[in-house]
């Protein structure tokens, strides 16, 4: 049995520490090991059964170590995956058993769902992708290293980019196109297409320059 490591040791991931532990009493897949942080105080204001073992820019995997990627910002999650992955680490998924996946879908590594989400039919889920407790709609595309935080919902044959941030409450609507590096403020309802790079707000979501 392998010994998971989750990366990073955020609010994000204890809650990811949570979502092992319930895949574990369904199924016993890892031994958990702990976290790694570049912040060895992270954990000292929370209650937590699990250390933190050392600075993920320090830590060398071994052959029986995986990891978790615990970590929700896009551009701060590819850097850190592909950090570790230079030194020849290996990511898991996590999905919860109460997430669902239909069917037909193409569903890459080191995803994490949480619970009550959802990837519906013919979906297209890249790498690293993270999933809170939201919908995706059939037929649609999530690029490497999107994060969709909880209560979204994403529509048919949406088409979002690479490194995608989009907030609580988000509504998208059907076939429109987010681009890659795009963030969505909390409680948007996107009616547009969404260029790459920009920052959207409101109910139409509009460009705002912050």
């Amino acid at each position: 049995m392998k010994e998971i490591i989750i990366v990073g040791a955020s609010g994000f991931g204890r809650e990811l520490l949570q979502m092992i532990k319930d895949i574990n009493k369904v199924e016993s897949k890892w031994i958990i090991k702990g976290f790694i942080d570049d912040d060895l105080t992270a954990l000292e204001n929370y209650e937590c059964d699990y250390k933190i073992l050392g600075k993920i820019s320090e830590w060398q995997p071994s052959e029986n170590e995986v990891f978790a990627l615990g970590i929700a910002n896009p551009v701060t999650k590819e850097k850190i995956a592909n950090s570790l992955l230079s030194r020849n680490a290996v990511f898991e998924s996590i999905i919860h058993p109460r997430a669902f996946i239909d069917s037909f879908n193409k569903v890459g590594i080191g995803i994490v769902m949480y619970p009550g989400s959802r990837i519906g039919v013919n979906a297209v889920v890249g790498d690293y992708v993270t999933l809170l407790s939201s919908g995706i709609g059939h037929d649609a595309c999530v690029g490497d290293f999107t994060t969709i935080s909880s209560y979204c919902g994403i529509s048919g044959k949406v088409k979002i980019g690479k490194k995608v941030f989009i907030s609580s409450h988000c509504v998208i609507i059907p076939s429109k196109k987010i681009g890659d590096n795009a963030f969505i403020g909390a409680g948007s309802i996107v009616i547009n297409n969404v260029k790459p790079g920009a920052k959207v707000f409101g109910n139409p979501a509009k460009k705002i320059d912050l």
